[in-house]
């Protein structure tokens, strides 16, 4: 009899099998595949891979503003690929050695849930006392005509040995977004195409408009109220009709679709009663708990956001609350990320959703452009946003868009944890000159008495 069994090792399992190990109980993880799921194998780290790539070569270029003289520049993409593949290779490792060394089993099969607790592993039959189901996404890809042959998803694009001339990215999420921006340093012509009005529509809208505007000017093609109609083959590529306003027809020489879904059918789920949305994601309560009691879910399964970070955390607390130590996942404090250029970081409200929910608001708004080290680096591009209750000061929800971003919110996440006010945050010390101290002339912006900006 195990204390837990954990159903798919990738970040949500694997810290919901640890974190069970490490309050004494008995737990075990089954993997069919690689361990450490689509982040460590297909997602959040082959992409930061690629984006570092992007980057030393988006420097290479600015070397003249400071008097350095690149002579040339040659991507050799196979190296690149061998080098995502390696450091892929080096954390399953240490997975894998961690595990080991908290006495977690990690058996190598499919799992399928059964009646109670029970899970059925290559068919055999295995009792536990809790169940965590970590089972992930897949890609999600729409039913269009001749989309098949064009076809990159999310878990093949990172592998390309070759940048094709000519790339239609459908969708503009968070990785649809990101990967038509590398995408285009890398040489690519790149249309990004939407049914949304706008990209990235889950955040704030001026992030929407600041990103857009950058990837304009870099040279990507936005498309937005557009559906994706058909394509069709040709001696050079394909012809992808678009529908919106206008149908139009363009080229490419191929489709990428970011698109992902729960992966839940064939665990055995419905037999077992859990509950699922309409989406296909598992039901859960903010102790992740099913509708079947003694059955858990984290990560991506749940739907949501379908970030790692956050099924790490959801992995520990479903843990704590299998082990009898009751605990609540923050879904309010989930970070959100873009590593575009420039970066993307945000946490909590926007101040479209703050104003629908019916509260009042002050919003401080701190350019990156007045900010000391951006000018040095020549990284202007970006804002830091900070919402906050009027009365109260609570901090509601933080926006920014710029250099270091992806780092800087979890300045953001801190303060909205420790329930900092507005006002405390902006008497709070950054060492100049850095990134970070935009964070805080956000907030005092929004506490009414920015140094660097105009009165108002």
């Amino acid at each position: 009899m195990y204390d837990v069994i954990v159903i798919g090792c990738g970040p949500g399992g694997y810290a919901a099998a640890i974190r069970t190990a490490q309050l004494g109980g008995k737990a075990a993880i089954v993997e069919p595949a690689e361990v450490g799921g689509t982040c460590v194998n297909r997602g959040c780290i082959p992409a930061k891979v690629w984006h570092q790539a992007a980057s030393l070569l988006r420097a290479t270029r600015k070397g003249e503003d400071y008097g350095i003289q690149v002579l040339g520049t040659k991507v050799d993409l196979k190296t690149l690929v061998e080098r995502k593949v390696g450091v892929s290779a080096e954390i399953r490792m240490g997975m894998e050695g961690l595990l080991a060394n908290n006495g977690v089993e990690l058996i190598r099969a499919s799992a399928v849930l059964g009646a109670g607790r029970e899970v059925r592993i290559e068919g055999k039959p295995f009792q536990a006392k809790a169940v965590v189901v970590a089972s992930g996404s897949e890609p999600s890809v729409p039913d269009v005509p001749g989309l098949s042959e064009a076809l990159w998803t999310t878990d093949q694009v990172l592998d390309m040995t070759e940048v094709p001339a000519s790339v239609l990215v459908w969708g503009a999420d968070f990785i649809e977004v990101e990967m038509a921006n590398v995408l285009n340093v890398f040489g690519a012509k790149v249309i990004l195409a939407t049914r949304a009005g706008r990209i990235l529509p889950r955040e704030d809208h001026d992030t929407s408009q600041r990103v857009g505007q950058a990837l304009r000017e870099q040279g990507i093609e936005i498309a937005t109220r557009s559906d994706l109609k058909s394509v069709e083959k040709t001696g050079e590529g394909f012809v992808c009709t678009l529908t919106g306003a206008k149908e139009r027809a363009v080229s490419a020489a191929r489709i990428l679709v970011g698109s992902r879904r729960p992966r839940t059918a064939g665990i055995g789920l419905e037999a077992a009663g859990v509950l699922l949305s309409e989406d296909g994601a598992i039901r859960v309560n903010d102790r992740l708990e099913t509708s079947v009691q003694g059955i858990y879910a984290v990560g991506d399964c749940t739907g949501g956001w379908m970030l790692s970070h956050a099924a790490t955390l959801m992995g520990v607390v479903a843990a704590e609350n299998a082990m009898g130590q009751p605990n609540k996942f923050p879904f309010h404090l989930i970070p959100r990320a873009s590593w575009t250029f420039p970066e993307v970081g945000a946490v909590g409200l926007s101040e479209e959703e703050a104003e629908k929910q019916g509260k009042e608001i002050e919003v401080g708004l701190f350019p990156y452009s007045i900010n000391g080290l951006a000018m040095c680096r020549n990284e202007v591009d970006g804002a830091v946003k900070v919402i906050a209750d009027a009365k109260y000061g609570e901090i509601l929800g933080v926006h920014i868009v710029g250099s270091q971003a992806t780092e800087l919110v979890g300045e953001a996440v801190l303060a909205m944890q420790l329930e900092c006010t507005a006002r405390e945050f902006a008497r709070s010390l950054r060492v100049h000159p850095t990134f970070s101290e935009a964070v805080v002339d956000g907030a005092r912006d929004a506490d009414k008495w920015a140094l660097y900006l105009p009165r108002r």
